[in-house]
């Protein structure tokens, strides 16, 4: 069955072997197999395929998430002409931080802490959350240069009406290669804001109150397009929004929770070692009670995020 939407199917209709159907809650989607979640003496059963067919039939749902919102970046920047980088062009007159030790013009931020530097302002996001001190490690002259425990805080510079950290950086300009490699990064920087919110989340940093969900996101989207100047500027942050919401569900789609893709790979692999070991196979009826379980959980908290999405759209 290929679905749209989650809950009971309003419209069902069946093509070959496969039922395409129309569910009543809108949001979501499955693709369900023949043998998922329990036995079948058919040989193009999922649950009678070897373990690593099904770990890669799991995956490919979220891959193509993440490849959509990758192809969606790259066809937004097909006619750019320049990108902002890492790289540093130049320093502020009196700037401590260039010396033969320090850091040089050419120099290229890689990482800041451990964390990579995939894009231009990351470099001040990350020194901002840092102390001080920080382990760096630029390119220079094609190798990685590591700047332990090296100093880095904003000073007053003459002309400047706030504390800067005295550095310029420069535009790479946008080659076929440059552009393949920013929309890449792009990509990339999605999915740690994915998991620098999950970590937000488990922390308590953020509440259900900050949870969006379908008809939070579409709020979203038409907030963004009214805020646009014109049509085009509108057209690109909302296909913006629209990859990163991409990247997001690929990762969310991979988490180990059961009914999610991530948590049929995780019991797979759980299932696969305790058949190893105890050399009995386990009747799939029980991992089958397991996503049930799970979706019903999953189906309750989608409800009551998009519950708080309506009282804060109309309450505002």
């Amino acid at each position: 069955e290929f679905a749209l939407g989650m809950g009971p199917a309003i419209l069902q209709k069946q093509k070959g072997e496969t039922v395409y159907s129309l569910r009543c809650i809108p949001f979501g989607g499955f693709c369900a197999m023949a043998g998922e979640d329990e036995e079948s003496d058919d040989p193009r059963a999922f649950m009678n395929q070897a373990a690593w067919k099904r770990i890669i039939i799991l995956v490919a749902g979220a891959a193509m998430n993440f490849l959509l919102g990758l192809l969606i970046v790259i066809i937004l920047y097909s006619n750019a002409y320049a990108f902002r980088s890492a790289e540093i062009t130049g320093f502020m007159d009196s700037c401590p931080y260039e010396s033969s030790e320090g850091l040089h013009v050419g120099d290229r931020f890689y990482k800041i802490d451990g964390h990579r530097i995939y894009q231009y302002y990351d470099v001040s996001d990350f020194l901002s959350q840092g102390d001080g001190t920080y382990d760096l490690v630029v390119i220079r002259d094609g190798k990685k240069v590591k700047l332990n425990d090296f100093a880095l805080t904003p000073l007053d510079y003459p002309g400047q009406t706030q504390k800067m950290y005295g550095f310029y950086f420069g535009y790479d300009e946008a080659t076929l290669g440059v552009k393949l490699e920013n929309s890449w990064n792009t990509t990339m920087e999605f999915g740690r804001w994915v998991w620098l919110g999950l970590k937000e989340l488990v922390r308590g940093d953020v509440g259900m109150k900050d949870m969006a969900g379908p008809v939070g996101i579409v709020d979203m989207m038409a907030e963004t397009g009214e805020q646009a100047e014109s049509t085009a500027d509108a057209l690109y942050s909302i296909f913006y929004f629209t990859a990163f919401i991409a990247v997001n569900l690929a990762i969310m789609n991979m988490l180990p929770i059961p009914a999610l893709d991530g948590g049929r790979v995780f019991l797979l692999i759980v299932t696969w070692i305790i058949e190893t070991i105890s050399k009995k196979k386990l009747d799939p009826k029980y991992e089958g009670y397991i996503h049930a379980a799970g979706m019903v959980l999953l189906l309750g908290l989608m409800a009551v995020i998009m519950f708080n999405d309506i009282i804060r759209i109309v309450t505002r």
